[in-house]
């Protein structure tokens, strides 16, 4: 199989999708796949900003914080979810499928280069993925010593103890970054291929296959 590169995300950016019995279709409260259309044919890029920001925000941040009944454990599994997410964004991929592993690599990579909250797990990318990720979405339940509680400072390396609120609050500070680096992006740079590239095969999956 051959590796997705710039030329590769190139030519994906000038595949027409038919979007007929999709168009209204919703990719976040208030907009639709025809919105976004509308804004990438306008290079709009405060608007699809927004637009990025309130999907995340309204489909995993909002839930967590508005519920009453907290759980850790709860806010670090879809943390996870983001994760691969947001990096599926950033990268161009139309899925994270077996790319689990290198999404998380380069998620806490990006977040040291730039000094954000959870750069402190760049040295540990692999671990964290094994014992949390792959412990809560497959046995619901954390590995290799990790422990997840709500309180405490963001990450006890010497008890393998993450504070998920905290951890939380460094998904919102990547998301911000992230939406701001677009703002100031121009228009042809990679950030923003990548981005458009990810959208196509979001729009696509709106479509409902033959079988």
């Amino acid at each position: 199989m051959a590796k997705e590169g710039p030329q590769t995300i190139e030519s994906k950016e000038k595949e027409k999708i038919d979007i007929k019995d999709i168009e209204n279709v919703r990719l976040s409260k208030k907009i639709t796949i025809n919105n976004y259309l509308e804004f990438e044919k306008n290079r709009d890029k405060e608007k699809i900003a927004k637009f990025l920001k309130e999907r995340f925000t309204e489909r995993y941040i909002s839930p967590i914080k508005n519920s009453k009944q907290k759980s850790g454990f709860a806010i670090m599994a879809l943390s996870c979810l983001m994760i691969e997410a947001l990096e599926s964004f950033r990268k161009g991929w139309e899925t994270t499928d077996k790319k689990s592993r290198k999404a998380f690599r380069s998620f806490f990579e990006y977040a040291s280069d730039n000094n954000l909250k959870l750069g402190i797990f760049h040295k540990i990318a692999d671990d964290f993925y094994r014992g949390v990720r792959c412990g809560l979405l497959h046995q619901a339940e954390t590995t290799n010593g990790w422990r997840i509680m709500r309180k405490g400072v963001l990450f006890d390396e010497s008890s393998k103890t993450i504070n998920a609120n905290k951890f939380l609050e460094g998904i919102e500070e990547y998301l911000d970054f992230y939406c701001q680096e677009l703002k100031k992006s121009d228009w042809n740079d990679k950030i923003w291929k990548n981005l458009r590239n990810k959208m196509k095969a979001i729009i696509r999956n709106c479509k409902r296959g033959d079988k």
